[in-house]
């Protein structure tokens, strides 16, 4: 096969007739061909796929480029910016001799724009709308993963939950989560945790402590009320562009699983609400998922079971997910196979390790007309090996190719547009304010208020003189009131009981529970039905 044929051959294999995202110019023999262009059909987007690469190769300005034609075709984007350079999107870029050499080289018309943009931070931590989660939506086995527990304390852990769910101790924040446990390992607790027959006060002791020690690192912030309704990341703007939610990361950086353990939990918040909806001719959304190595180190089979089978069965809501890491080990081999497109940046290979993880790459390719293993540690910052899934599904050929110049602002916008361009959203007013409403840790309060009183109350009837003549009066003063407190807390529970029930049958988003929670009794309507993860399937 001759050059010009083979640099021919791989232009055929990505001249899609559809819409497609344009990611640059074919480089054959050191040349860039601006006529071979390589395009991913948006169809396939909700295959998933992966972007790699060495720090400093340009997988930051991969992610900006994808997401800015995402959003010029009516697709939303969810972007994790870790380390906080992906804000410049709102804005348009600044022109250069860098970027019209760029843009001549691959055949781009650049022009400046900026993109429908939402900020967000985790918790209100940096700039951005604040997200939350409820403990009760996260979830044990995510739970689990921030809290570093092994798998016999996870499992303990998925216990603590179904009691909660079970008694109507809705843990919003940690504090109520904290309250149950404490309330298990208290001496009023003994029963309760003696009929979780694979509790035991120790794992129960341990966890406490991890919660306690977890809230005490800042934690607390990131979970509780309002929490975020994750349809806010399918808006799409007024001009038909889809809107780019940019999840501030830099203020949490010293905190990597918490933030990518919450990513994942985005992921199933969106898989437990979205309608299956099959092949579509563009995605919903696309989510790309950076530092994703996080999310699997030290994971449980049970976690990583999970996100397998969340990442295989959410393409079919119309979700495609990038995975942004450094090589493609990092991410487990039951994941990786699911990836359909790939998009892979320049490998160092200084070291043995090194060499085995390029070697690695080279054989996750499929044959390819280049020698990839010299290739990927030759190519440039901006440039990439590619292959992607057709129009048709099939692979398309290795293409080494230089891409295209992102034409919003490449860097952070400045920090007082930032937040007010967070101050002037329509989600601001809706989020910015944490609520800290009864649950779990008020009714535990109570319950234990209501106890003391209780003791001190039958302390009191047992003082000397009580049955006397002297005292018959005040007794016969108090015989009506006590006769009426049973009466009113059996009404009052009633009442709770019924809008326990009413609140469930509105929250569940399943129509198959629906119907179950009317057949059955109220203990059964009460109890939160758990997903993959253990997260809540319940509509906000």
């Amino acid at each position: 096969m001759s050059e010009s044929t083979s640099a021919a051959d791989i232009a055929a294999g990505y001249a899609f007739t559809g819409p497609a995202l344009d990611l640059g110019a074919v480089l054959w023999d050191g040349d860039c061909l601006p006529d071979a262009q390589v395009r991913i059909p948006l169809p396939v987007l909700n295959r998933h796929g992966l972007v790699a690469g060495a720090t400093g190769t340009g997988k930051t300005k991969t992610l900006q480029l994808m997401a800015e034609q995402l959003s010029a075709q009516g697709v939303p984007v969810f972007l994790a910016d870790v380390k906080g350079d992906l804000s410049g999107i709102a804005a348009p870029g600044t022109v250069s001799d860098r970027v019209r050499d760029r843009a001549a080289e691959v055949g781009q018309k650049w022009t400046a724009t900026g993109f429908p943009a939402e900020f967000y931070a985790l918790g209100g931590l940096g700039h951005g709308i604040p997200l939350r989660a409820t403990v009760t939506s996260f979830g044990p086995l995510l739970l689990s993963k921030v809290l570093g527990l092994n798998q016999t304390q996870e499992q303990s852990l998925g216990l603590v939950f179904h009691y909660a769910d079970q008694k109507g101790l809705e843990p919003f924040d940690l504090k109520d989560l904290r309250s149950v446990v404490a309330f298990l390992t208290s001496d009023d607790g003994k029963e309760e945790l003696r009929s979780l027959g694979g509790l035991s006060s120790a794992t129960a002791g341990v966890i406490l402590r991890s919660l306690t020690a977890f809230e005490a690192q800042g934690m607390a912030s990131f979970f509780g009320e309002p929490e975020f309704d994750t349809a806010e990341f399918l808006r799409t703007a007024s001009d038909g562009r889809g809107i780019v939610s940019v999840l501030e990361l830099p203020a949490v950086q010293d905190k990597p699983q918490l933030f990518s353990t919450f990513l994942m939990w985005l992921l199933a918040d969106l898989f437990h609400d979205l309608p299956e909806i099959g092949d579509a001719d563009r995605p919903k959304l696309v989510f790309f998922f950076d530092e994703a190595h996080l999310l699997f180190d030290d994971a449980s089979k049970a976690f990583l079971d999970s996100i397998t089978q969340t990442v295989r069965l959410i393409r079919s809501k119309g979700i495609g997910v990038f995975f942004v890491t450094q090589t493609p080990k990092d991410v487990p081999g039951e994941v990786l196979g699911q990836l359909g497109n790939r998009v892979q940046h320049a490998l160092r290979a200084f070291t043995p390790d090194d060499q085995k993880a390029l070697r690695a790459t080279v054989k996750t390719f499929p044959d390819s007309a280049y020698e990839l293993e010299e290739l990927l540690t030759g190519l440039g910052t901006g440039e990439a090996v590619v292959t992607v899934l057709s129009e048709r599904g099939a692979p398309t050929p290795v293409a080494a190719i230089r891409l295209r110049a992102p034409e919003s602002l490449m860097g952070p916008v400045e920090g007082a547009e930032l937040d007010r361009a967070v101050r002037e959203s329509p989600l601001h007013e809706r989020y910015a304010q944490a609520v800290d409403r009864e649950s779990a840790f008020e009714k535990l309060a109570a319950r234990a208020e209501a106890g003391s009183g209780a003791a001190a109350g039958s302390g009191a009837e047992a003082e000397p003189g009580a049955g006397r003549g002297e005292a018959r009066e005040p007794h016969e003063g108090k015989g009506p009131e006590r006769a009426e407190r049973p009466a009113e807390s059996q009404e009052e529970r009633k009442r709770e009981r019924k809008q326990e029930r009413s609140v469930v049958e509105q929250v569940v988003g399943s129509g198959m529970f629906r119907s179950l929670a009317r057949s059955v009794g109220t203990q059964v309507g009460r109890e939160i039905t758990r997903s993959l993860f253990g997260t809540a399937r319940r509509r906000r």
